[in-house]
């Protein structure tokens, strides 16, 4: 009989936000599957993992370049899937550990995806995770919507000229990985005179985490991959 197959989101950072389904399950799996993007790279799913379970697994690193490549990257995936084909087809229970939420912007869709339409008969169980967004969103204090307010989440490295569009339709606007464009959303924010009205957070969930309103202050600097901006015209009350 074949194994289960667990898509398991472990939240933004902190190991105290592992949801405690996802602790549980965690238990119970024999192997889990760690996505990367290049093979040197730490998982940082992974870390967070390590700091809340006490028990060793059999690790499986699956390859997922960071590229625009369509037929690069589903060849990643296809292989992705005949890896963890074989270890289900053993008899083994696998998770598949993504930080955030596994259904929010996460390479384990493109995996669920060839396993359901290849081995329907494979079980599939998904565990939700805390998302990035709503964890900064409760580490600044500031809902991310109110009444009757839109909210738009995007990944900010897709491009400013299409932010352009969504900052004049949304109330509130979250742009997730927002390190690689910082500088320009600036200075888009400085044109519609919104720099007064965006917090930039940094690593929420982890022991250096921080927030800022002064984005100015870092325009042409490092930023971590784990950064994300809040828009919010109307204001921030408690900032």
């Amino acid at each position: 009989m074949a194994g289960k197959l667990y898509g398991l989101g472990v939240g933004p950072g902190d190991p105290e936000l592992l949801t405690l389904k996802a602790w549980r399950v965690l238990q119970s799996v024999d192997v889990l599957c760690v996505p990367k993007s290049r093979a040197e790279k730490e998982s940082l799913a992974l870390s967070i993992v390590k700091k809340a379970v006490d028990k060793q697994f059999d690790i499986l690193e699956l390859l997922f370049p960071m590229s625009t490549d369509n037929e690069v990257l589903a060849r990643h995936w296809d292989q992705a899937a005949v890896q963890v084909i074989s270890e289900l087809r053993k008899g083994r229970h696998v998770a598949f550990i993504t930080i955030g939420d596994p259904m929010f912007y996460s390479t384990y869709a493109y995996l669920l995806e060839r396993i359901k339409g290849s081995h329907p008969e494979i079980e599939v169980e998904t565990i939700p995770g805390v998302t990035a967004f709503a964890a900064c969103s409760a580490f600044i204090n500031e809902a991310l919507t109110e009444g009757e307010e839109k909210l738009a989440v995007i990944p900010a490295a897709y491009g400013i000229e299409e932010l352009k569009e969504i900052v004049k339709k949304f109330e509130n606007i979250v742009l997730m990985k927002v390190n690689r464009i910082y500088d320009e959303v600036v200075q888009l924010l400085r044109e519609e005179k919104l720099l007064d009205k965006a917090v930039f957070v940094s690593r929420c969930g982890y022991p250096d985490q921080f927030y800022t309103t002064d984005l100015e202050s870092l325009v042409g600097k490092d930023k971590d991959y784990m950064s994300i901006m809040i828009i919010r015209k109307a204001g921030w009350r408690r900032l």
